[in-house]
């Protein structure tokens, strides 16, 4: 506790990092009050009536969780900053087969501009669409839209509310990557389902309460939450090290180089695609929802895909998650380029050639790494349906964060915040100690000219 206090106290003290963390908290506050306000025309009391108690294994319970509850509640923010996440999945997968979009991934920063500006304008079409099916979905429901507002206003004005409102959703992200501590996309669906969790521990809590051996229950099932949870940290942490070892540069018996003969690692994550394979896979278990809505049975197989504790969902869930984790870890992993990277370095690893050599090793020991990472991250993804269907829990709105997208989310955002906030501190404290050793220099020049 002692050395928290002391980070707080650190974090305080420096002002740029102080104002950056003030800023993302403001605009988490105002990501936080659009999921209060109210689409116009929605009758609040027969929607509460027909959703304020959902707690279905639905997939829109799942999305209810990533919005914070503005999902259920019909706020303008009802459709979050997921339509932008279905942008930037389209986006990727086009980098993949479209030679165009290939060339703007390698064109630097121009090239991301670009394909910024169109993740965008794909984002407007997303939600446009989007904005549609959720206001269908909730005339869907008796009494939920007022008889008062002509059919035409309403819908046109809600499309365009709910547009502008995912639109604003990505601007607080990008201005909390740019300006706040970084990850702005990332921390606003970390923010809806921090805002989720304390109820469903409430509900749990009570209840467990309610049935025999209750407190007992609930401590156990805590005990084995803190067990997922330190399973889902290990999983972003883990790392496989790849010995390398710099040359010396010698002249005469001086060593100009200041790591000669020194051991180094390169580390290769287990889990190097990060949170975005289960974010692909979780994209895509949306569309057997939309079509078991439309087919409306649900003995209906497209139906039991929309339930995540049905195991049609949890296997074809599973497969997803392991192939996105491969492809993910193929875009972002480069051998040739770790390669090229050691080369100039005059670093190599031991018994291994430089060149291509290199890169083979290097794409070997990825590839090996990358299947347990990419089972254990399957396996965390279907946690919550294997809570839901058995006896640890039967509260779906509790099981949502028994693993799965939810917590890997919150885990990794929480993780990568705390690196951000380490890396703000570190550079204050190596700009002091520049600073420091200027005035030493200066100093001493000041005593040597006198």
């Amino acid at each position: 506790m002692k050395s928290f206090i002391q980070k707080i106290n650190e974090i305080y003290s420096v002002e740029p990092l102080r104002n950056r963390i003030l800023l993302t908290l403001g605009f988490l506050a105002i990501y936080r009050l659009g999921s209060f306000i109210i689409l116009p025309g929605i009758n609040t009391d027969a929607l509460k009536a027909a959703l304020g108690g959902s707690s279905d294994a639905s997939l829109l319970t799942m999305l209810n969780t990533f919005t914070g509850g503005a999902f259920f509640s019909a706020a303008v923010f009802a459709l979050g900053i997921m339509p932008y996440i279905s942008a930037s999945i389209i986006v990727q997968l086009l980098g993949f087969a479209v030679p165009y979009f290939q060339k703007l991934q390698q064109d630097g920063e121009n090239g991301q501009r670009k394909l910024n500006q169109i993740t965008r304008t794909i984002t407007i079409a997303i939600t446009v669409v989007q904005g549609s099916t959720y206001l269908t979905f909730l005339s869907s429901y008796p009494g939920v839209i007022l008889s008062t507002i002509p059919a035409t206003v309403f819908w046109l004005a809600n499309i365009i509310i709910l547009t502008a409102g995912t639109v604003f959703c990505m601007w607080l992200g990008e201005r909390i990557t740019d300006k706040g501590v970084g990850n702005g996309i990332s921390i606003l669906i970390t923010a809806g389902i921090i805002a989720a969790l304390p109820a469903a521990f409430v509900q749990e809590f009570n209840i467990k309460l309610e049935s025999q051996g209750g407190l007992f229950l609930f401590i156990l099932e805590m005990a084995l939450f803190v067990g997922v949870v330190m399973l889902s940290v290990a999983l972003v942490q883990a790392v496989r090290k790849i010995k390398i070892q710099f040359t010396k540069h010698m002249l005469g018996r001086s060593n100009l180089s200041g790591l000669a003969g020194e051991r180094d690692y390169l580390p290769i994550k287990l889990n190097a695609a990060g949170v975005m394979p289960i974010i692909f896979a979780q994209a895509l278990m949306f569309v057997p929802g939309a079509i078991a809505q439309g087919v409306g049975s649900e003995n209906a197989f497209w139906a039991k895909l929309a339930d995540f504790t049905s195991v049609p969902y949890n296997v074809v869930f599973f497969l997803l998650v392991v192939i996105f984790t491969y492809v993910y870890t193929a875009l972002i992993i480069n051998p040739q380029q770790y390669a090229d990277h050691l080369k100039r370095q005059n670093a190599f690893i031991p018994n291994v050639q430089q060149g291509a050599d290199t890169a083979e090793y290097i794409d070997e020991v990825t590839t090996r790494v990358t299947l347990p990472g990419a089972i254990a991250l399957g396996f965390i993804s279907i946690l919550p349906g294997i809570a839901a269907a058995t006896i640890i829990t039967n509260n779906t709105s509790f099981a949502i964060f028994y693993g799965g997208t939810s917590l890997l989310i919150l885990v990794a955002v929480v993780l990568d915040t705390i690196q951000q906030i380490d890396s703000h501190l570190s550079m204050h404290g190596y700009d002091n100690t520049a600073t420091q050793n200027d005035r030493v220099r200066r100093k001493t020049t000041d005593d040597v000219l006198e």
